[in-house]
């Protein structure tokens, strides 16, 4: 399976074959998953956050499950400062697929219980962050993504 050359810095990943099927080594949950262009862009981000930002992958969770009106959602990454407080809500897509108001409406969804500070959203070429300030109802874009 042939993957774009994302926007983000190159990685070494552990794969391997399981019955015709790639599978990637995901360094956060510790187990192989199947290769799909989500899941390069989200392992990209994941050793993107923890080698460039400094986040620790055991303050990362990846497809953290979420409650929203009695929906069960998974973010794909969320990361949590050193209290264990959800700090960040990272929403991947697939770099063939537009970033649109319904990937921020989602993402905004998941933070609807979270009240992250942050939130991105990226397809590995494109990537946005906002900052939230829920005292004065605002959202501020970022140039960067914050290190930890």
């Amino acid at each position: 399976m042939d993957f774009p050359k994302l926007n983000l810095p190159n990685i070494d990943v552990k794969t391997k074959l399981v019955d015709g099927n790639t599978q990637v080594f995901d360094v956060v949950r510790k187990k192989y998953f199947k290769l799909t262009s989500e899941e390069w862009v989200r392992q990209h981000f994941i050793h993107y956050l923890n080698h460039d930002r400094n986040y620790p992958l055991g303050l990362m969770g990846v497809e953290k499950m979420i409650k929203y009106n009695g929906l069960r959602t998974r973010a794909d990454i969320v990361l949590y400062d050193n209290q264990g407080t959800p700090n960040m809500i990272v929403e991947c897509k697939a770099p063939n697929l537009k970033i649109t108001q319904d990937t921020f409406d989602q993402v905004a969804r998941y933070n609807f219980n979270l009240r992250v500070k942050y939130l991105v959203v990226t397809n590995g070429l494109k990537h946005f962050c906002c900052e939230m300030n829920y005292k004065d109802k605002k959202i501020r874009f970022l140039k960067d993504i914050p290190s930890f």
